[in-house]
């Protein structure tokens, strides 16, 4: 019969065992096992292990920018609209007086505030700066067609002031939808303001129709006028169109069109085709 060891004896004997398991997980680290201390520190921290990678910063981009050379070959020419129109030169004076007037402010009884949006309509459209003054280059040229004139106006500005302009454009409707203006002689003409549509180019766009019933040299007349405004970036057109001849909405759509992707190409580095991008 053997004989059992003593309780001491099976400490010390334990005890080896356990020191002899240690020394070989150590040594089966240092051979380059699966387990590492990195993987151990992971697995012990779950929220490292789905913390994503960082991921290398670039600079921004930024909008591209408007040069003077760039507006003056983003304008219209002749080729790029339909019908007759002209040229001209002087497009920068041209100043048309059926729209100097001061509003009657008695049209608005319920929002005498609306009165001076509708004053800042009509001597933004006798000034041409109807979107205020640009930030950056700015350029302009003009087409006579009859009685009708059509203008086109590429400029620079300030990203937050040209949306502000637009949002305030698309309120006149609204606010100005019929009232009267008084000229200096105590003349009395009848202003509408409605919207017009724009077609679907650049970053943003809006559009207004204008009309003014009075007379000119004693002869009753109405003049009609279309404008429509498209943002590109931080840079706009502006292309107004009409006369005393009626509308000239189908020349101004045109004219935002080839506008529009002159500006764009412009933007882009490139320099306009001398032919007009064919309309879709």
């Amino acid at each position: 019969m053997s004989r059992r060891p003593s309780r001491p004896a099976r400490l010390v004997a334990a005890a080896l065992t356990a020191g002899a398991l240690l020394t070989a997980a150590a040594c089966s680290d240092d051979a380059g096992g699966s387990d590492t201390a990195a993987e151990r520190a992971r697995s012990a921290s779950p929220a490292a292990e789905r913390a994503p990678a960082a991921q290398p910063t670039g600079s921004p981009k930024t909008a591209p920018t408007l040069t003077e050379s760039g507006a003056k070959a983003a304008l219209l020419t002749e080729g790029d609209l339909e019908g007759d129109w002209n040229q001209v030169q002087d497009a920068d004076k041209w100043r048309d007086q059926m729209l100097v007037g001061e509003v009657d402010v008695s049209d608005f009884l319920t929002a005498r505030t609306d009165a001076s949006d509708c004053q800042e309509l009509l001597d933004g459209l006798y000034g041409e700066n109807l979107l205020g003054e640009p930030s950056g280059p700015s350029a302009v040229t003009g087409f006579e067609q009859g009685d009708s004139r059509l203008l086109d106006q590429v400029a620079g500005y300030d990203r937050g002031g040209l949306d502000e302009r637009l949002e305030w454009m698309d309120s006149l409707p609204q606010k100005c939808d019929q009232f009267t203006a008084t000229d200096s002689g105590g003349e009395k003409r009848t202003v509408q303001v409605t919207e017009a549509s724009v077609p679907e180019v650049g970053d943003a766009r809006e559009g207004l129709r204008v009309t003014v019933q009075g007379s000119t040299g004693g002869n009753p007349a109405t003049l009609s006028l279309d404008v429509a405004v498209v943002r590109v970036g931080t840079s706009a057109l502006t292309v107004t169109g009409g006369g005393l001849d009626g509308d000239q909405a189908d020349a101004v759509e045109q004219g935002v069109r080839q506008g529009t992707e002159r500006l764009k190409t412009v933007l882009d580095g490139g320099t306009p085709s001398p032919q007009p991008t064919p309309m879709t």
